[in-house]
């Protein structure tokens, strides 16, 4: 496999990652989170919206956001859908660069269990007609990493996140992933996008969340999915770059567990130890997100926060 010259590739226990050669210096410190409780799906995705307007109002020129897959989004997603129909938003959308965050791979871009698919079915196609630029993880190559170094390039070029909207992903032990940043991968602060091998579980996951969600599946696109081999995701240094995160956790009553993991993220404080704090960050990736001072965590009662 290839690598351009601006990342650098570290590899360990088979997970790969990437870094810009630019490395910037990262302060440890942990901001906490203080999650907003609303009382609805809906609340949640014209919360969603809301930081999207106010970055649009505090910027000039291009937005560069990245997509959250799965339940998190969907509300959100309608109603930008809803908006393109329309042309009382054609000059927002027209600034939008759209980015996806994470991928199965290998996987043809039409599965219905990709997450493009899933974003082209609520979003609609007067959505992607209306912005500037769509830019997804492809999933359809023989050299995943040479398409990977290039949708990093795009990012870069474009000056990184405005807005990076995240989920929260339960794993054993009570631990978390944020994109597909799994426990034990190996992933640091300066690592930008990974790829990483992937486990039964995530891909029980992953279908059970998609047919949870409504995607319209089938019995061939489902065999293709669980041959999946490899998790495509952006990396701490995507989470820490972005100017604003904006998360949503929505779907507790059909992943319980995620009462317990996202509890856990709330109420860990990272050691100011960077050493340790950098164990906890490989055994609960979910906690990146306390590290980010500018971040937005909409949930709804049924965490029982």
């Amino acid at each position: 496999m290839t690598i351009n010259s601006k990342f650098t590739r570290y590899e360990d226990n088979n997970n790969i990652w990437l870094s810009q050669e630019r490395e910037q210096g990262f302060n440890f410190t942990d901001h906490g989170i203080t999650p907003t409780v609303l009382s609805s799906e809906a609340e949640v995705g014209q919360a969603m919206l809301n930081e999207l307007y106010s970055t649009v109002k505090s910027k000039e020129g291009d937005i560069n956001i990245a997509l959250l897959g799965g339940r998190g989004a969907q509300e959100l997603h309608r109603l930008l859908g809803e908006l393109a129909k329309s042309s009382q938003q054609d000059d927002l959308l027209a600034r939008l660069n759209v980015f996806t965050q994470d991928a199965l791979a290998p996987l043809s871009m039409d599965n219905s269990f990709s997450f493009v698919r899933d974003f082209e079915r609520i979003l609609g196609d007067a959505f992607f007609k209306k912005i500037k630029s769509f830019t997804p993880m492809r999933t359809d190559t023989k050299d995943i990493e040479s398409a990977l170094v290039e949708y990093l390039t795009k990012l870069e070029e474009l000056g990184g996140l405005d807005i990076f909207f995240i989920g929260h992903g339960p794993e054993e032990n009570q631990a978390s992933h944020l994109a597909y940043i799994k426990p034990f991968s190996g992933a640091q602060s300066h690592h930008i996008a990974g790829i990483i091998p992937i486990s039964s579980t995530i891909l029980e996951h992953h279908i059970s969340k998609f047919k949870a969600g409504g995607s319209l599946v089938n019995e061939s696109d489902e065999k293709e999915c669980r041959s999946a081999e490899y998790i495509l995701t952006l990396g701490p240094a995507a989470i820490l770059q972005a100017k604003k995160i904006v998360q949503s956790v929505v779907d507790a009553d059909s992943a319980p567990s995620k009462i317990k993991t996202y509890a856990n993220v709330l109420n860990t404080q990272l050691s100011s130890n960077k050493e340790e704090a950098v164990l906890q960050l490989n055994t609960n990736p979910g906690l990146w997100i306390r590290l980010h001072p500018n971040t937005k965590s909409f949930v709804l009662p049924n965490l029982g926060l």
